[in-house]
């Protein structure tokens, strides 16, 4: 599509004929006038989905703090001064009934999420039973447990597990900039694990940390140059965190984040593009333009992993006023 042009059916060379992103193609469209960037990722928006409905996700942290790992933007992070005290793994019955509770509530789909590097051997078996136990309430799942091995996606595969959260956080340029502890392939080497098990991948980053525009656009170039696309992207904004690296990050401007999410529906189009951490600090003229640009994926509750979440009530105030309504649950 010539974004200077006026009519959604004019065509547009996006990808390479391989399906294949550059980060100069991805840069072109990032950096088109704003007008026209969301009229295009409305209009692939369209195409996939309805653009009035939102899926609504629960986040629940199953083991908290404590994690060896030393990202720049965590409060998990045993490496941080944050003020945060390490927990042990929750009990199986009480993350079923918290799921419940999220389930009655109207989220189709439960993420648990454990502070570590990668899960221990001892820890497998209750990880398994939390995600039987939520699939058995007709939810979807999704955990976040760090790193993973081929057998343990295996594993959570046969248990299961729908969906694998494991960012990529920024670019590989300035990921260095952020976490000392993993590397950016060891994040690809998880990913894989995870693609190769038949687990669907949900992988995103986070923006404001201080980097440039050209590490937002190469984040997404290596996200839709993955051998698929992931299923699901959470764009989160950094929430910064007192005892921090990055507490005194400079925030993202909200025009050049809502442009993050219009380059991510365009650039992989099926996926959910899901707006995530940091809603808190955005109004609500700027959700609606993340909606518009085609985010159709949030977080409810008052709680994200440790941050505050914008709460139900707000949401759903939201929703009304725009006309949202919840996404059904898709057919398994």
């Amino acid at each position: 599509m010539d974004l200077h042009a006026t009519s959604p059916t004019t065509t547009i060379q996006q990808a390479d004929d391989d399906g294949t992103w550059t980060s100069e193609k991805a840069r072109a469209l990032h950096d088109a006038p704003f007008n026209n960037l969301l009229f295009l990722a409305q209009t692939i928006h369209r195409q996939n989905f309805d653009p009035n409905k939102v899926q609504l996700s629960r986040l629940l942290s199953i083991k908290t703090g404590g994690c060896p790992e030393d990202c720049g933007y965590c409060s998990q992070s045993a490496h941080h001064e944050s003020g945060l005290k390490a927990s042990k793994l929750m009990e199986v019955r009480r993350v079923i009934a918290e799921a419940t509770k999220a389930r009655d509530a109207g989220a189709t789909r439960y993420c648990m999420g454990a502070a570590w590097r990668n899960p221990k051997a001892r820890d497998m078996d209750a990880v398994v039973a939390m995600v039987e136990g939520v699939k058995a309430l007709g939810m979807e799942t999704c955990m976040t447990l760090g790193m993973l091995d081929p057998e343990q996606a295996a594993r959570l595969k046969q248990a299961g597990l729908d969906y694998y959260n494991h960012n990529i956080d920024t670019s590989e340029r300035y990921y260095s900039e952020v976490i000392s502890t993993r590397s950016f392939a060891d994040r690809l080497d998880t990913l894989d694990h995870v693609r190769q098990s038949g687990i669907k991948v949900c992988c995103g980053g986070i923006v404001g940390m201080g980097e440039e525009p050209v590490d937002r656009i190469d984040m997404l170039v290596t996200l839709a140059n993955l051998p698929e696309h992931p299923q699901s992207v959470p764009i989160n904004m950094l929430i910064p965190i007192a005892g921090t690296p990055l507490a005194e990050a400079k925030p993202i401007e909200p025009i050049e984040f809502v442009r993050v999410i219009a380059l991510a529906r365009i650039m992989m189009p099926k996926s959910h593009v899901r707006l995530s951490a940091g809603r808190t600090a955005m109004t609500d003229e700027m959700q609606a333009l993340c909606f518009f640009a085609g985010a159709n994926s949030i977080f409810v509750g008052d709680t994200l992993l440790t941050a505050d979440n914008p709460g139900e009530d707000k949401d759903t105030l939201l929703f009304r006023r725009l006309g949202i309504e919840p996404m059904e649950l898709e057919a398994q």
